[in-house]
């Protein structure tokens, strides 16, 4: 005769498993269970109650000082920092790491903002030998707008001689591969892992879709999967690099690229795994007055940390000219949220539900298109809106004025 245990703790551990199956399997309406890091990925502590210039240590919930994260970091061989790219306060924390770090190692930095086409360019302005105005143009060419966000982080590169790398593709490759031609120039595209579903809902709740529409949402996808893998490459040649085998290398990439470690970071890796942090300047309130700056994106559940180090900082700008409202991404194009009285916006007749297809004869298809062409405007400078409204197409012109 076979004895029943009656030990409890054992019956439990038996009933648990058991649990957990059902949970999976009958889960209610048939959907099984999803599972997310608290606080969207921030497990112990969340972020909007910190302090600003507060560093938050995501896996632990532990706060710790600059000194304490820069000696943990500096363990790693590449160090992410994120940025939301017009936030002056962002480009302050990377540049802060940035001379930390080169006090004691070899430093290069490399740039989502500049093209690996740019890189001879970059080497001749690392050893003195291309002008400001050169380099300017170079950055305008490369990226656009915000030079002077980025300005003392080049002003210390180039007076301590740390090298700067071209992280994304060249305008080329991008065309060929939008258009579905072989890579140009007997170069191949780099390998695209499509495959993290984490990765994938992250992306497709950013670009406003929703279930039924992935397939709307392939094309720009694919596109994003490009400009990853092709700065993870860019990455991962860099650490293969016997000119660098002692440097240590700051990536500065928009914070959606390194958020959750599946975009540039893991790609990365997956190359030539290596030690590396991500480091997060970490907005959690935006001011009333730059609520149209504010992108929408639809809450998806994501089980992974959101980097390893959030940095609590305030949302502050250059004082540039305003639209007053809120945007968001959706397949069909850029839709306003709602608009802030009395703005810019209200003062032009642009009313919440218009869908914006162009601004000054340029196709919008993302919000920081619209953020960045507003970052060349000036005080009383006019924009013509070209929009879709209850299924007609309209021409809005909007004047901006200082305090709306």
């Amino acid at each position: 005769m076979k004895m029943m245990n009656s030990n409890p703790t054992i019956q439990m551990l038996r009933i648990i498993p058991l649990f957990l199956l059902w949970l999976v399997l009958f889960a209610p309406n048939g959907q099984t269970e999803e599972f997310a890091v608290p606080n969207s990925g921030s497990p112990y502590q969340d972020l909007g109650s910190l302090k600003t210039g507060e560093i938050l240590h995501l896996p632990t919930g532990l706060t710790v000082n600059f000194d304490q994260m820069m000696n943990s970091v500096a363990t790693s061989r590449v160090i992410y920092i994120g940025e939301t790219h017009d936030n002056i306060e962002a480009h302050k924390v990377q540049l802060r790491i940035i001379k930390k770090l080169s006090e004691q190692y070899p430093v290069a930095i490399g740039m989502e903002m500049f093209r690996r086409s740019a890189q001879e360019k970059l080497d001749q302005w690392h050893i003195g030998e291309l002008s400001v105005k050169e380099f300017k143009n170079l950055f305008h060419t490369n990226w656009g707008s915000g030079y002077r966000l980025y300005q003392p982080i080049f002003n210390f590169a180039r007076t301590n001689q740390l090298p700067l790398i071209g992280l994304k593709s060249t305008r080329k490759v991008e065309d060929s591969f939008r258009s579905g031609d072989p890579a140009p120039d007997n170069t191949f595209y780099p390998e695209l892992d499509d495959q993290d579903p984490y990765h994938r809902a992250y992306c497709m709740a950013a670009f406003g879709g929703h279930r039924g529409t992935e397939k709307a949402l392939e094309k720009p996808y694919r596109m994003l999967l490009l400009w990853e893998e092709t700065m993870a490459q860019t990455v991962a040649r860099f650490l293969i690099n016997p000119k660098y085998k002692d440097t240590k290398l700051v990536v500065l990439s928009g914070g959606f690229h390194i958020q959750y470690g599946f975009g540039i970071p893991k790609r990365a890796y997956r190359r030539v795994p290596h030690a590396y942090s991500t480091i997060q300047p970490t907005i959690t309130h935006i001011p009333e007055e730059l609520q149209d700056r504010e992108m929408v994106v639809e809450k998806v559940s994501i089980p992974l940390y959101a980097a390893d180090y959030a940095w609590k900082v305030d949302y502050k700008v250059h004082d540039n000219v305003r639209l007053g409202v809120r945007l968001a991404q959706k397949k069909e194009g850029v839709t306003i949220v709602s608009v802030t009285k009395p703005s810019n916006a209200a003062t032009a007749g642009i009313l919440t539900g218009d869908l914006l297809l162009n601004m000054d004869g340029k196709k919008l298809t993302r919000t920081d298109e619209v953020l960045e062409q507003l970052q060349n405007k000036k005080f009383n400078d006019h924009s013509t809106f070209h929009l879709r409204r209850n299924g007609k197409e309209l021409n809005v012109e909007v004047v901006f004025k200082k305090g709306n």
